[in-house]
């Protein structure tokens, strides 16, 4: 095994809500350790943003604006990929939304834009590259998770649902894609300091207040924490390794 078990180099990846915030992190982190990082979300010079970032590490960087939750434009974005650089070896499923309000208020509406984004599109990605994975040897597939796939928090019953069905689809193609050398694990962080859309206000100070005070921790996650996590289940490091929830939490579920 290699003393830098950690290395990225000459490995390609995918980031979903590669935009801002955690994905965007996520993103700039994996090409510090040497991959070249495709960038898929909707806002496009989000994306740019985050493209030349990657690109002041040395690595190469494409951007797909997409629908994160679409079987075709997820396909053309994995098609293209492979066609500019080959292959796809990770793949970081890691947008997501929200619809904060009681359940009782809820939408089919709300519903389905949660689930379709935070569910079905985590699946559908993973499919697509798992199918090129298949045949080039093998490959990581790193999903984000919640604290909220194992904690009940009220008034997010979609994001809930979504973040509990994402634990459940990590251990299933974990067990099902393990034959092909692909690796299936997640990530599962509590609060951190970027908020994504549909997400309640970040300026309730009682709130904030809250997550402090159920944190061991004491404080929010801050994006670039999650770049550790992420390296070690894309890279070697966990080469012995699928089918996990990793928690980077604070603590919270320690309690």
């Amino acid at each position: 095994m290699s003393t830098n078990i950690f290395s990225l180099t000459n490995k390609t990846a995918i980031v979903t809500g590669g935009g801002r915030g955690l994905g965007r992190a996520i993103a700039i982190g994996l090409a510090q350790f040497g991959a070249d990082v495709a960038l898929v979300a909707r806002t496009e010079n989000e994306l740019q943003k985050t493209a030349r970032e990657v690109e002041t590490q040395g690595r190469r960087a494409l951007v797909y604006p997409s629908d994160v939750s679409n079987k075709q434009a997820i396909e053309r974005v994995v098609n293209d990929v492979i066609a500019q650089w080959g292959r796809v070896d990770i793949l970081v499923n890691n947008a997501g939304v929200d619809a904060a309000k009681p359940a009782i208020e809820y939408t089919e509406e709300d519903w389905d834009f949660v689930l379709d984004v935070n569910l079905k599109g985590y699946f559908l990605f993973a499919q697509a590259v798992a199918r090129h994975m298949k045949e080039t040897g093998g490959g990581a597939i790193v999903n984000n998770s919640s604290i909220c796939g194992d904690v009940a928090v009220k008034n997010i019953v979609a994001y809930n649902a979504s973040k509990g069905g994402v634990n459940m689809l990590t251990r299933t193609l974990a067990v099902e894609w393990a034959p092909y050398n692909i690796r299936v694990n997640a990530f599962s962080p509590a609060y951190m300091e970027a908020f994504m859309p549909g997400a309640a206000s970040e300026h309730d100070e009682k709130k904030e207040a809250s997550i402090r005070e159920l944190t061991p921790l004491g404080r929010r996650g801050r994006p670039e924490e999650l770049v550790g996590p992420v390296v070690f289940l894309a890279s070697d490091a966990s080469s012995y390794v699928t089918g996990e929830i990793l928690m980077v939490d604070g603590g919270w579920t320690a309690r």
